[in-house]
């Protein structure tokens, strides 16, 4: 069976770690080809050609697909899609405003989350905020997946798949760009971070939630949030963690003043190793805490970060 990988690229270059993620679910379906697309894509192209499982390359380049519309992507897709029996993606911000419309076009569902490959008709995946696994058996004869990369593990390099460059479909003119406003940071990118210290209600304010940026620069981690920390305007809608922001597994993951409401723990009960600070002793997160520190968070992190 054969394998249509959106793999996902920004800025012209490929985002190797949700790639190659990917890469490893979609191995277990068949013969593996990755579209690289957008304004610039051949260096993306390039480095996808190298992940181990890829191929084949192919790479669209277009000032149509540039800016992340999602139209003129979903519609180069759909032109390709009769080579394939399997259309996948990481289930990134890009992949889930493109692969419905792909599903559309191809009047097949959208099988979302993917976070386990039973056969090439049968797929896991998540719900009830992870409390729960839903198998789901697709007839489709096109089957479109987002890949849930937190449960895989990264595909190795050291392929050398040939790379073919390709024209692109008429655009559908359905939307055009106007402008991009990009929110720089220094810090590492949240969803492939390694370690991620994330602050809740409990900070109290965007004031106090300096103390969890503070924390987070000294361990070189990206900074996450739950979602009432965010609603109550601590950090921004971009730092959520959870069910209804984005799903990670780092390697550590520091909760401060995070309850461990059902919907938070949906984002980030896949990490490797968790760590949560709150001075409430029955709060949940204590439950999915390897190591559980009943605190003052306003004591406990401040001499955290002068020790490290």
């Amino acid at each position: 069976m054969a394998v249509l990988l959106l793999a996902e690229v920004t800025d012209g270059e490929l985002v190797f770690d949700a790639t190659a993620k990917a890469v490893t679910a979609a191995t277990k379906l068949g013969e593996v080809t990755a579209l690289c697309c957008g304004g610039s894509a051949a260096s993306g192209g390039e480095a996808a050609a190298k992940i181990d499982g890829i191929s084949k390359v192919l790479v669209a380049e277009d000032a149509s697909l540039g800016h992340r519309l999602a139209e003129s992507t979903a519609a180069l897709i759909a032109s390709l899609a009769d080579a394939y029996e399997h259309i996948v993606a990481p289930a990134t911000t890009d992949a889930k405003n493109i692969m419905p419309r792909v599903a559309a076009l191809l009047d097949a569902m959208v099988i979302s989350d993917v976070s386990g490959v039973v056969d090439g008709n049968t797929f896991e995946r998540p719900i009830y905020a992870g409390n729960a696994i839903q198998t789901v058996r697709s007839s489709d004869a096109k089957k479109v997946l987002t890949i849930r990369t937190s449960t895989f593990d990264a595909a190795g390099e050291g392929g050398s798949a040939p790379i073919e460059s390709i024209s692109v479909a008429d655009t559908p003119g359905l939307s055009e760009w106007v402008e991009d406003k990009v929110a720089a940071s220094d810090r590492p990118e949240l969803t492939s971070a390694g370690i991620v210290v994330s602050g809740g209600r409990g900070v109290g304010s965007q004031e106090d939630f300096a103390l969890i940026e503070k924390l987070a620069d000294k361990l070189g981690a990206a900074v996450g949030a739950s979602r009432a920390a965010v609603d109550s305007g601590f950090a921004p809608n971009d730092l959520q963690v959870g069910q209804t922001g984005k799903v990670v597994a780092p390697d550590l993951y520091i909760a401060v003043g995070i309850s461990g409401a059902i919907q938070h723990l949906a984002g980030m009960k896949d990490s490797k190793i968790i760590v949560s600070i709150n001075k409430d002793e029955e709060a949940p997160i204590f439950q999915v805490a390897d190591y559980g520190l009943v605190a003052d968070l306003f004591q406990a992190v401040p001499e955290l970060t002068g020790k490290l």
